[in-house]
């Protein structure tokens, strides 16, 4: 080494310690708000902070620095925020308080008027959080919409066996009711290679199953000319044991190859969660959805006929502006006479900045709580008669929990299990 290196080398080293003696005693807690995907990036973001010299501890416990991960998909994920930033400023009012994702990246303003907020970050600067704690860069609060080009790979490792495998960010499907796109910006993808090896390197680390996640999964590869069904045909052939899910794929990108793929695999369980949002075709064009509701139909009962025993999920929204007494009644018969296992039910609420704000006329707030209670009991009618269906019958299943009173796991088809 020259003098020049040297000094270059020592100076780097020095800067090091400095850091590292600035944050070994900093305690870091992070709680997570909405969607697989926001959990995987949550445990990434973490793994990052420790590796910069920084202690994670539990979200009870006190802590030096609160993140909380947000959610903007709904109201309610907005005011769960809100709630946890005044918890955790009362639970140590010494503490920083940071918001990050979806919420800061879209509403800025209305974070930081928070007095108990010391910073935030958007959905790309939440992966420099080393260097904005340490001043090194200034978080980002510009709300502005951006195509973002970049893409931030994830999955998630905790004391469970199943890991949350980010494959894609972004949508460009821009539906009238959601802001997603806005948040998270166009449709991006990682490599199959890049899967690959993030999948290969979570099933080292003790991960039993992978669960495939994204804002649009099944747009996985375009950029790229890769698709889904190639990195599902790859994911299939890794030459380890392991588990593999889908989390939730559009109807119209759900290709019949990939359920074809899945009724043959050794690794890919007999469960999808499929978006319906509604049952109606009149309320899904508004929606600017991109399927009717014989397509969703179509692959319902093309799952079903390969997989009698698959576990089919959906996502309902009631309330949307303009739904009728009849179109609401349309989406309760259709989706009684399909073989689902189970609903996901959303109460419509208006997005700032989204086609469907300004749509009139809007459903009544008590309305609104009628259908959602119509639809809960209807889900539970169809998860009571999956497991009906289910008894009797032998599946492989993955315990994941021990407790005193017995031990806990998910079968292959989605069923709890004790």
């Amino acid at each position: 080494l020259n003098k020049n290196t040297t000094f270059e080398v020592l100076k780097a080293y020095i800067i090091y310690l400095c850091v590292m003696q600035k944050t070994e005693e900093k305690k870091i807690a992070i709680k997570t708000f909405g969607c697989k995907l926001n959990y995987s990036e949550s445990s990434q973001i973490t793994r990052d902070l420790s590796d910069a010299g920084y202690k994670i501890v539990d979200v009870n416990a006190q802590a030096d620095i609160y993140l909380i991960h947000s959610c903007t998909v709904t109201a309610l994920a907005e005011k769960k925020t809100r709630q946890a930033i005044r918890h955790f400023k009362k639970l140590n009012p010494s503490a920083q308080i940071g918001v990050i994702g979806c919420y800061s990246q879209l509403h800025s303003e209305e974070i930081l008027a928070m007095e108990e907020v010391d910073f935030i970050a958007g959905n790309e600067t939440k992966y420099q959080l080393a260097k904005i704690l340490q001043g090194q860069t200034m978080p980002e609060t510009d709300n502005t919409f951006r195509e973002y080009g970049l893409y931030h790979g994830a999955y998630s490792l905790n004391d469970r066996t199943r890991s949350f495998l980010k494959v894609q960010d972004g949508c460009d499907y821009f539906c009238s009711y959601c802001a997603v796109a806005y948040a998270r910006g166009r449709s991006r993808s990682d490599s199959i290679s890049g899967v690959l090896r993030k999948a290969n390197e979570a099933i080292e680390q003790g991960a039993k199953e992978i669960v495939l996640t994204g804002v649009n999964v099944g747009d996985f590869g375009k950029e790229n000319n890769q698709t889904l069904f190639d990195l599902l045909y790859e994911l299939e052939n890794l030459p380890v044991d392991y588990r593999l899910r889908l989390s939730s794929i559009e109807p119209n990108l759900l290709e019949n190859r990939i359920i074809d793929l899945a009724a043959t695999s050794q690794k890919i369980m007999p469960h999808f969660h499929i978006p319906l949002q509604s049952g109606n075709d009149e309320v899904l064009r508004r929606m600017k959805r991109r399927y009717s509701r014989t397509l969703f139909e179509e692959k319902v009962y093309y799952i079903k006929n390969l997989l009698p025993q698959a576990c089919i999920a959906a996502d309902v929204i009631v309330g949307f502006p303009g739904e009728t007494d009849e179109e609401f009644a349309s989406t309760f018969a259709f989706i009684r006479s399909i073989p689902l296992s189970c609903l996901h039910v959303f109460t419509y609420s208006d997005r700032p900045n989204t086609l469907s704000a300004a749509m009139k006329p809007k459903v009544a707030p008590k309305v609104k709580q009628s259908r959602s209670h119509i639809l809960h009991e209807l889900s539970e009618q169809k998860q009571s008669a999956f497991y009906h269906e289910n008894l009797h019958t032998t599946r492989e299943v993955l315990f994941e929990e021990i407790r005193t009173d017995a031990i806990y796991g998910w079968s292959d088809n989605y069923i709890r299990v004790r």
